[in-house]
């Protein structure tokens, strides 16, 4: 029996399943009426080349019609090295200010044709392996929060074409750039304030949650610094953040013999305070109680909370420093000690 061979009409829903053809270059330049060199120029954001505002508009414009994107790799070719910044995913619970923090850093590397990408990878204590998976994706620059980056994680990370290692901790690490995150500062103010308040039974909330012992510590210190030589002690308490956990540390909060209370920051401190009125003890009568981060929700307690004032690292100025960094590879690592510390003073404490 012969074969009849039968063409079906395309239908609609068939004849979209036909993949399109993906927009180039020359397509941009074909119909904003100007050379490929032009497209490449304005797209590139290169500066080295005058181009009118006009002719800028229009070639966006055109890009913006025909779906047009820079193929990322053909770029980084081109140019020796990438534009992405990758930044690993902190080992450690973030809160309101990072995320604050990070918005303003993306944005303002985005000013500087960077692109900024978040790597799920959280490395542990000098993890080789964490610093192995970054440099696969062949970043220009790492950014590195927390204490998870060693000396041979960052000559791996730029025998991969990294132009820039700069981590984000209390201590440097040799060959990266450092913003140093002087958390013992925080404890300080916050011991010095209690002291001066007239207390010297203090509690200092230390959490139970893994990967925040990094800040922690040093935030426990700064308050046995503070009131080092006075007759002020310094009880440390274990808290997880947990509604439960919370009222526990207040049901035996009277056989502690605290009067005040540094809880790490404005969350445990908010989760804290609320257990404690709960347990019918005054704030800050019964327990003067001090946060910190400053964060808006701690000013709408009652009664406010008082906290210690964080100043982070400008988004702007890290920006900068991986800018810098990129374009000379080869110069000294930079040094800068961030996190400025001040207490605000409100009626908790």
């Amino acid at each position: 029996m012969p074969y009849v061979m039968v063409q079906i009409p395309k239908t609609p829903a068939a004849a979209s399943l036909t993949p399109r053809p993906v927009p180039t270059s020359t397509d941009v330049a074909r119909l904003a009426g100007v050379s490929r060199a032009t497209v490449s120029y304005v797209l590139n954001n290169t500066g080295a080349v005058r181009i009118s505002e006009a002719t800028r508009r229009r070639v966006h414009e055109a890009a913006r019609e025909l779906g047009y994107v820079p193929h990322a790799a053909a770029r980084s070719l081109r140019a020796g090295h990438s534009r992405m910044v990758l930044m690993p995913a902190p080992a450690f619970p973030v809160g309101p200010l990072y995320n604050q923090f990070l918005t303003e850093l993306q944005w303002a590397l985005g000013r500087l044709d960077y692109t900024v990408v978040q790597h799920g990878t959280a490395a542990g204590p000098h993890d080789d392996d964490a610093a192995r998976a970054w440099a696969e994706l062949r970043p220009v620059a790492v950014l590195v929060p927390g204490s998870g980056l060693g000396p041979r994680g960052v000559e791996l990370l730029k025998r991969s074409g990294a132009r820039a290692v700069v981590t984000l901790a209390p201590e440097a690490v040799e060959g990266a750039h450092a913003l140093l995150m002087d958390h013992e500062a925080v404890g300080h103010c916050a011991g010095r304030h209690l002291h001066d308040r007239g207390h010297r039974r203090i509690g200092v909330v230390v959490p139970a949650e893994a990967g925040l012992e990094v800040f922690s510590a040093p935030r426990l210190r700064g308050v046995r610094r503070a009131v080092a030589d006075t007759d002020a002690t310094v009880t440390e308490l274990p808290l997880a953040y947990d509604e439960r956990d919370a009222a526990r540390l207040a049901a035996r909060w009277a056989s502690l013999g605290l009067d005040a209370v540094f809880a790490y920051n404005d969350e445990y401190a908010m989760l804290l305070m609320r257990a404690l009125q709960d347990a019918g003890l005054d704030i800050p009568g019964d327990a003067a109680v001090i946060g910190a981060d400053d964060l808006m929700l701690g000013r709408l307690l009652r009664p406010r909370l008082s906290t210690v004032h964080l100043e982070l690292p400008s988004g702007r100025d890290l920006a900068a420093l991986v800018d810098r960094a990129v374009h000379d590879p080869g110069a000294p690592p930079e040094l800068h000690t961030v996190l400025g510390a001040r207490v605000v003073h409100r009626e908790s404490s």
